[in-house]
């Protein structure tokens, strides 16, 4: 089996690695490249596989003339730019020793020690530079099943980094097979490491999760994650149960992990998954605005109309309702609303809170009005 595209023709791709298969090295395509291409679907991170050690893959790149950044050689990594888009060769590796956050590996001159490390089989798939798959340890057959399965032992592999629990449900929602379930002994496992989970950063799991919610329909694996525990050491309080409704109603819209955050809920998400001033500030309103009463004109002139359109969409979900008639229409016409009075037009007769207090009063009569009075009738 071959995979192929324009990617795969790329001269950096090619000079990379014939740089070290000339030299008498190997030389493979891995991981999320070759798992994407045998998919059909985009290819966006190239990683290179190599039995040449870092010093001997400088080497090589600095008497061709290209530039090499030793941007991880602690982990036996290696970058070589061509005209300037940067290539990551890796050294083979097998792992040593681990903690469960980061193992130390000492490098390898065989390519079945390096796929034995991997985490899950259909990412230790690797392709030379004429795109011929070589599979060490049988992945291909998971892939084209789109069964997502741990590499070896399921416990031993998450043992090895924790992180690799909400690994497998990501991968899930992007490559598995929904109708066939998952894979018995990776749940199993999962469930039982998952006090593992405390040991991440916060960081580390707010990256993760935020993967995870992007998926096309991310609702299946989150509810598997409920089920083994998993959920409730990431998010205490979530609940999945809507979903799936709005993975449901969101069409057009594109999937929106921030939005899925807001109904599933729980304790402190802000700090749990480490939110961005602007991330927790957007959570904070959808949350309010599911809870209130604003209709989706006013939300969207208060707010915008993405955030107006977020909390239609979740109300929708959480109360299992329909979408209101003309809501997109209000959205819009509350989106380009302006308020007609500015403070000036009230001064100087009043100022302080008065004037405050009678700006709000009078905007409440315009948003009640369909934002249609205008400044005269508003001030007469």
């Amino acid at each position: 089996m071959r995979i192929s595209g324009e990617w795969l023709a790329e001269e950096g791709v090619q000079r990379v690695l014939h740089l070290l298969t000339d030299a008498g090295y190997q030389a493979y395509l891995v991981g999320g490249c070759v798992r994407n291409a045998l998919f059909g679907r985009p290819v966006a991170d190239i990683d290179i596989a190599t039995d040449a050690e870092p010093a001997s893959v400088v080497e090589l790149g600095r008497k061709a003339r290209l530039k090499v950044v030793p941007t991880g050689i602690e982990h036996g990594t290696v970058t070589v730019i061509v005209r300037g888009e940067p290539h990551e060769v890796t050294t083979f590796r097998r792992d040593v020793e681990t903690d469960g956050r980061r193992a130390r590996v000492a490098y390898s001159r065989r390519i079945e020690e390096d796929a034995a490390r991997r985490d899950f089989t259909m990412n230790a798939l690797y392709a030379d530079a004429e795109g011929r798959i070589v599979d060490p340890i049988g992945g291909l057959p998971d892939l084209q099943a789109r069964r997502v399965r741990f590499v070896g032992d399921a416990d031993a592999r998450i043992r090895e980094d924790y992180l690799r629990i909400l690994r497998f449900f990501r991968f899930h929602a992007l490559y598995g097979d929904a109708e066939a379930g998952m894979d018995a002994e990776a749940i199993a496992a999962c469930a039982a490491n998952s006090a593992g989970i405390d040991t991440l950063s916060r960081e580390r799991i707010g990256h993760e999760m935020r993967r995870l919610l992007a998926a096309p329909d991310p609702a299946p694996a989150v509810a598997a994650m409920q089920a083994t525990g998993v959920l409730a050491r990431i998010l205490p309080g979530a609940d999945p149960r809507a979903l799936g409704p709005l993975v449901h109603v969101e069409p057009p819209y594109a999937p929106d992990w921030l939005r899925r955050l807001a109904v599933l809920g729980g304790e402190d998400r802000v700090n749990t998954l480490r939110l961005s001033r602007d991330e927790a500030r957007r959570l904070e309103i959808l949350t309010e605005g599911v809870g209130g009463v604003m209709a989706p004109a006013e939300l969207a002139y208060r707010h915008d109309a993405g955030l107006a359109r977020d909390i239609v969409l979740l109300r929708a979900a959480l109360l299992e309702a329909s979408l209101p008639e003309g809501w997109e229409a209000e959205v819009a016409k509350g989106a380009a609303a302006e308020f007609p009075i500015r403070a000036a037009d009230l001064m100087p007769a009043l100022s302080g809170l008065a004037l405050g207090a009678r700006l709000k009063e009078l905007e409440a009569r315009w948003i009640a009005s369909d934002f249609k009075l205008s400044r005269e009738q508003l001030l007469g």
